[in-house]
């Protein structure tokens, strides 16, 4: 069969015509006979097992019964009319019910008929019925393709009210096996399935719908799961193995004055074994003469800037200039103050660009780069401006990158004759798989200890109405010299959500802490960039004692005096961006504590998050409890991860030993033709354009 039979368009599939197609198109996506046959049903209910009429319980889970239909019949009036039937089997009569479809039910069920009913009981009156069960002529059923096992697909509220159910998408999946069953274009070479002793696409994809057992079913599932998943690392690793060949870096030819002099008498604190390793391997790539593309993970606290720092004099020491670009202007400001105080005792000049830096400033900016008296520029995405030209840029450091797009990047090209080189920074720790998968193509350092001296944050949860002890607990710490930051999901109240906003809490705040004893400042997103400037700025030179705030301050601000972090309706945020939170406290050598309030009414995923924040620190460990309750969609969103191709049936936390497995088969093949040349691998590369026709256009951008 020709290999375009998947692409022919839905519409003409027998049962489909043009309005269910618009259907399909709209709400899952469904184009054409390729898009149905890999929407995979995301479970399977056995089939095999029959119960009498005797037998069944308000209390079962989905039942199968056969029997006759006895009586027909309309019930209630308006909104509460509904069809009703009797069936019975020989051991007993059960009454099935249907609010909606009512005309169209009715012309199906009859008196007399014989039917496999299949559905959920409930009680009612203390009397068990089913309602909208699934019903089907058991000799029609015997003309399709049988399964013991029956698949169930995800519809939408709209798909159901048009008589778009899981049980259609089942009997149109029917219709397409039996069009293209045996005759579909193999996808992976025979000689990898042959040795990895997996079956053939044909039939994987027949017993992923229509399974005659479990053993059938895993087997369907391992060989699309590790399809999915070995095209995705087989397509990172050829355009890294590619970048690495074809794209030329500047060289760093040597270790010089600013970087020893700043190592041996101005380092604020001793380097950590990590931190060492991390700066050789960052020495390592830069003096190849090719490209570097490294992603530098460390948790909060880790010393991921001072890393940044020496990497930065690296590049200046060799002539060239670097920059450090961040998500906001909170965070560029404080990276620049950082710098800036950190390097004030060598000659090194550093800027400040963003969205609020006046003309008259940027002109000057302007100037300072192109004649190569400015060596460091921080700021934000305002780097990328077509307007800023270096004389020479050899480091480009991204802070945060998930926040910053693939062509956003990519301008970062243009700035240079070569392209910089690139070190990725973010202190949100990436499980592993995920690393693979997002960051495949970079190199990654990790930074896993903590410096000297840091004592680990004590993270306790309170309810709302434990809040008096919290005040009289915030008024010791700041008895003791010590700062507070108070953290509010939204601005201002909702009337959907039940949440502590700010503006409420900060009244509150103000009321319990009242001045001139305490000062309260306030900072948030909508306010301008001077009140916040002055907001931030009380709380980082002590003046404010508490901080009130939404996530503008979850990452970048540093405050060594502030001890004290609490996150009001913490059940709002998600792991990661608790551990954010916590992170902007435990940065001096006092015990620091993160308090999370929560409302009683807690789902069971968010009083999992706060069980898992306050069991431990570790930013990999909470990584990976978060993939586990989030599955890794959000995250991969989230960090812009410029997937190729999305995953259909794989699960990234789940199918961890299948990705490693994939990625190992995947650099196998492409050490031994890394352009996939060869006859055996002719699949490959034509399975590889198929899936992802702009496979070049990013294979150069970190």
């Amino acid at each position: 069969m020709p290999a375009d039979i998947l692409d022919k368009e839905i519409k003409f599939l027998p049962g489909v015509g043009p309005k269910r197609a618009d259907l399909l198109d709209k709400e899952l996506g469904i184009r054409t006979f390729g898009d149905l046959l890999y929407y995979f049903p995301y479970k399977h209910v056995d089939r095999t097992r029959f119960y009498k009429i005797s037998q069944i319980t308000g209390d079962l889970p989905y039942i199968q019964l056969e029997g006759i239909i006895k009586r027909v019949g309309i019930a209630g009036a308006g909104r509460n009319k509904r069809l009703t039937a009797i069936i019975a089997d020989g051991t007993g009569t059960l009454e099935l019910v249907w609010f909606r479809g009512l005309r169209w039910t009715g012309d199906l069920v009859k008196p007399g008929k014989k039917f496999l009913v299949y559905g959920k009981p409930t009680l009612f009156n203390n009397k068990v019925n089913l309602v909208h069960p699934e019903m089907e002529d058991p000799e029609t059923q015997i003309k399709t393709i049988s399964s013991a096992l029956q698949a169930f697909y995800n519809t939408s509220e709209k798909m159901k009210n048009s008589f778009v159910t899981s049980r259609v998408i089942s009997k149109l999946q029917n219709k397409l096996l039996t069009l293209v069953a045996g005759k579909i274009d193999e996808t992976l070479p025979g000689w990898l399935t042959g040795k990895l002793r997996m079956e053939g696409i044909n039939e994987a994809l027949l017993n992923i719908h229509f399974p005659q057992s479990i053993e059938n079913l895993k087997k369907a599932e391992y060989r699309l799961k590790f399809e999915e998943l070995f095209y995705l690392q087989l397509n990172i690793l050829r355009q890294k193995s590619g970048r690495n060949e074809k794209v030329k870096g500047f060289v760093f030819t040597r270790v010089g004055e600013l970087l020893n002099t700043f190592y041996h008498y101005h380092l604020p604190f001793e380097l950590t074994e990590a931190q060492k390793r991390v700066i050789r391997e960052i020495r390592k790539d830069t003096g190849t003469g090719k490209q570097m593309n490294r992603l530098l993970q460390g948790d909060v606290g880790s010393g991921k800037t001072l890393v940044a720092i020496m990497s930065m004099l690296i590049a200046v020491d060799n002539g060239f200039q670097a920059c450090l670009m961040a998500p906001t202007e909170i965070l560029a400001a404080q990276h620049f103050r950082t710098i800036s105080e950190i390097l004030r005792e060598l000659p090194v000049k550093v800027g400040l660009l963003t969205g609020s830096t006046r003309k008259k400033e940027r002109t000057v900016l302007h100037g300072e780069l192109i004649s190569g008296e400015l060596n460091i520029l921080v700021g934000t995405h305002a780097l990328i401006e077509e307007s800023v030209q270096f004389r020479q840029l050899g480091l480009a450091i991204i802070d945060e990158q998930h926040r910053f797009g693939v062509a956003q990047r990519a301008r970062m090209w243009k700035k240079s004759e070569h392209p910089p080189h690139i070190l990725v920074m973010t202190a949100t720790p990436i499980p592993r798989t995920l690393a693979m998968t997002v960051y495949g193509d970079l190199e990654v350092s990790v930074i896993d200890e903590l410096p000297p001296g840091r004592r680990p944050v004590v993270t306790a949860h309170y309810y709302d109405n434990r809040r008096e002890r919290l005040f009289g607990f915030l008024r010791k710490q700041i008895e003791l010299g010590r700062q507070i930051y108070i953290v509010y999901p939204l601005i201002s109240g909702s009337e959907k959500m039940d949440y502590k906003d700010l503006e409420d809490g900060y009244e509150s705040i103000t009321r319990a802490f009242p001045p001139p004893g305490y000062i309260v400042s306030i900072v948030h997103g909508q306010m301008k960039h001077e009140n916040k400037e002055t907001g931030m700025q009380q709380f980082i030179s002590g003046r404010a004692h508490i901080l009130v705030a939404t996530t503008v301050i979850e990452v970048g601000v540093d405050v060594p005096n502030a001890s004290v972090m609490v996150i009001e309706s913490a059940e709002r945020f998600g792991l990661s961006q608790l551990h954010q939170l916590r992170g902007r406290v435990g940065r001096g050598a006092d015990q620091s504590y993160c308090i999370l309030m929560t409302s009683h009414k807690l789902s069971n995923e968010a009083r999992q998050r706060i069980k898992t924040m306050t069991d431990t620190n570790d930013g990999f460990e909470i990584a990976e409890a978060d993939m586990k309750l989030r599955g890794p969609g959000d995250m991969e969103g989230t960090m812009q991860s410029g997937f190729p191709f999305a995953l259909k049936i794989a699960h990234l936390g789940k199918d961890s030993q299948i990705l490693e497995y994939a990625r190992q088969q995947a650099i196998s093949i492409l050490d031994n033709d890394p352009m996939l040349e060869k006859p055996g691998n002719v699949i490959l590369y034509r399975q590889l354009r198929k899936l992802n026709p702009e496979i070049e256009d990013w294979s150069r951008i970190g």
